[in-house]
């Protein structure tokens, strides 16, 4: 409907028009579209439905509604951004594009923001899209529900409901994306952390096929919880809120009541700690099949890969490193024990990282558990399409954080100049560092191939930034590196 020049384009959904900005380096933004129905009232715990359709011309200059929420701990809010914007239609979506003219056909990337499920948003200022739309790609992120309202099991009630609405983004991105400029029949769906996790369910849902032609896999790996581990949070809410354990029972339940009891609930839960936690289940309807089974067996590109210290964000902020090293072999032993490990594979951890005290060892033998032994099978078992497998090793300028989990965002989206982002990285992140990495994301999402070899099962993965673990872990030993 509009010219490239133009200061407020105009493009035409099949819901109604939207009316975006021309920003700098003459990139256009549409922010905060509807895909999907507001979840409220009788629909607060249903499937998504479409939106209503508009008459007229929709202002989508700003960011919508972000999904009810409870805010990070403040030890964590002083390192991730995490807006909250209220309103009822939560289930929306942006669009960055340097040519919003249906003719364009420009590859799409498709954002899903991590989180635990439970926090998180497509308004954080380092997922902004403009750098990705500058390279020549499209870039949409969107919102989904999180904590009991996409994710709590009821008996009354459509399992993994932020899985559904992610399905219903990537619907409407087949639907609509072309008049924005962008191919739908080459998108690249990307997560990190609980938004790996989720790209790793859309591999394994049938609604899903067809939505995407790649994916890419950050510091998350493809699972589903056991029931007995993800009924107790609405058992535990309920008996807060002293209501039955029904959807329909919380939908009658005022919004910040409910997100109390959610917050009471999540303080006894962690990545670390375990217990009950909010997550993805197996469900004939909406995920009929183990995600790592469908995922090694998908014919869908892979880009997949870890930070080298991802313990270190949930350890340091908490205190939980200095524990663990006055524990001394106790941590690293339980840690052993949990993670499933033999004693060799301690000896041979010790072996690589000579310098390294119990929270460090114990540290990554957590990870291993839950993120790179995971990442590694997935890789190593997928024989219909390759997998291109990284390690991010860069070390934040936030002292004790290192190559901490969610590190690599900055570089990924080439925001280092926000604010937010140096939250996580400190001052003086190298520029260089996050041209290689971007660039990276967009020849995948371009080409199909990152720029190195795909997976064989065996030898190192492509590493992003800073010396060697042993190198670093020497460097640490004389107080060269936090």
């Amino acid at each position: 409907m509009s010219s490239a020049g133009d200061a407020r384009p105009r493009v035409r959904t099949r819901y109604g028009v939207v009316e975006g900005r021309r920003e700098a380096g003459g990139i256009h933004a549409f922010r905060g579209i509807p895909y999907a129905a507001p979840p409220v009232g009788a629909l607060r715990f249903a499937a998504p439905r479409p939106p209503a359709a508009w008459d007229g011309v929709r202002d989508a200059g700003a960011f919508g509604p972000t999904a009810p929420k409870v805010p990070y701990p403040d030890r964590y809010a002083a390192l991730l951004a995490d807006p909250r914007i209220p309103g009822d239609d939560c289930l929306n979506l942006n669009v960055w594009t340097p040519d919003p003219s249906p003719g364009a056909r420009l590859p799409v990337m498709v954002w899903i923001h991590g989180g635990a499920l439970t926090r998180g948003s497509s308004a954080v200022p380092v997922y902004d899209g403009a750098a990705f739309a500058r390279d020549g790609v499209l870039l949409v992120s969107l919102n989904y529900r999180l904590g009991v309202l996409g994710y709590g099991v009821f008996p009354d009630a459509p399992a993994n409901r932020g899985l559904l609405d992610q399905i219903a983004a990537l619907t409407w991105v087949r639907d609509n994306i072309g008049a924005f400029g962008g191919d739908p029949d080459r998108v690249t769906v990307f997560g990190e952390s609980a938004g790996a996790i989720s790209v790793g369910a859309l591999l394994a849902a049938p609604r899903a096929a067809g939505l995407f032609a790649r994916a890419v896999m950050q510091s998350g790996p493809p699972e589903v919880l056991p029931r007995e581990r993800t009924r107790p949070m609405v058992r535990k809410m309920a008996s807060l809120l002293k209501v039955p354990a029904t959807a329909k029972a919380f939908g009658a339940v005022a919004l910040p009541d409910l997100l109390a009891a959610q917050g009471a609930v999540l303080r006894r839960s962690g990545p670390v700690t375990g217990g009950p936690a909010f997550g993805l289940v197996t469900d004939p309807d909406s995920l009929p099949e183990d995600p790592m089974t469908a995922a090694a067996a998908s014919a869908v590109p892979l880009l997949l890969g870890w930070t080298a210290e991802e313990y270190r964000l949930w350890l340091a902020p908490t205190g939980a490193m200095r524990l663990l090293d006055r524990m001394g072999p106790l941590a690293v032993e339980l840690a052993r024990v949990r993670g499933g490990k033999d004693r060799a594979a301690v000896r041979a951890l010790r072996a690589a990282l000579p310098g390294a005290g119990p929270a460090d060892l114990a540290g990554h033998l957590l990870t291993d558990r839950l993120l790179r032994d995971p990442l590694r099978r997935l890789a190593g078992a997928r024989r219909a399409a390759p997998s291109h497998v990284y390690e991010f090793r860069w070390p934040s300028g936030v002292p004790g954080l290192g190559a901490c989990h969610a590190l690599e965002l900055g570089f990924v989206f080439d925001t280092l100049h926000k604010p937010e982002s140096a939250w996580l990285a400190g001052p003086d992140a190298p520029q260089a560092l996050a041209d290689e990495m971007h660039a990276a994301w967009v020849r995948f999402a371009v080409e199909g191939d990152p720029g190195w070899a795909p997976w064989d099962g065996d030898g190192p993965p492509k590493v992003f930034g800073g010396p060697s673990l042993e190198e670093r872990d020497a460097q640490r030993a004389v107080g060269v590196t936090p």
